[in-house]
């Protein structure tokens, strides 16, 4: 499940992890909801399907919102699990597998280990402090797995959520009892480039705050 708006300088990339995964062939279905872009990234996304590597399914979603857009993707997917990647993440070739590995543990849903896309110190000691986080204060957040069926049973997202509305879908699991995990084991790497948006590296200090805002329930409907 990848919602994309504007992002064809990326989704390439992250297509193309789907595509490698270790996996028998036919299992894997592509969704990528284009929401609301300009930059051809639905086009993208169409081409790299019909190269035939691929399954991919483009859900035209022209309302802005990510809660909103991965939402409609779901309606639209015909698996039966569900892994949401950003448009610049990429999964670790064996993710697919190591999902479905958790499953047979007895884990419906789980967070995924998010690493940085970039050889860069502080960048990637940024993700690796914030999954220091969620092991240490068994925080399950960011991109994660599920069931469609747990997905659809409990509502999916919050539309109204600009940041969080991963963690917030998966305590309202973790508070029905659902056995959530935390697959630590294999990893999606992801873009840093909010990292940079500010000079002086200042934005590893906002990212942070916010993201730990949103943890504790404030500004997750601010603009993010």
């Amino acid at each position: 499940m990848i919602p994309a708006r504007n992002e064809a300088g990326y989704l390439r990339g992250a297509l193309a992890s789907v595509a490698a995964q270790r996996c028998p062939a036919g299992l894997l279905e592509a969704v990528v909801v284009d929401n609301g872009s300009v930059d051809g990234t639905g086009a993208l996304a169409r081409a790299f399907g019909d190269d035939g590597g691929l399954p991919v399914r483009v859900v035209d979603e022209p309302t802005p919102g990510l809660a909103r857009a991965k939402t409609s993707g779901v309606r639209q997917a015909r698996g039966r699990w569900l892994i949401f990647l950003d448009a610049d993440s990429r999964l670790a070739p064996d993710l697919t597998a190591r999902v479905l590995r958790r499953v047979a543990e007895g884990y419906p849903a789980g967070c995924i280990t998010v690493v940085a896309d970039t050889d860069d110190w502080l960048d990637r000691g940024f993700f690796g402090l914030m999954e220091f986080g969620k092991r240490l204060f068994h925080i399950h957040a960011q991109m994660f797995y599920c069931s469609r069926d747990l997905f659809e049973r409990f509502g999916g997202f919050d539309p109204a959520l600009r940041l969080a509305e991963d963690s917030e879908f998966l305590r309202r699991l973790e508070r029905a009892g659902v056995p959530v995990c935390h697959v630590t084991e294999s990893w999606i790497a992801t873009s840093p480039r909010r990292l940079h948006s500010l000079p002086l590296r200042l934005a590893l200090v906002t990212t942070l705050v916010r993201w730990a805002l949103a943890h504790a329930g404030i500004g997750r409907r601010w603009r993010y």
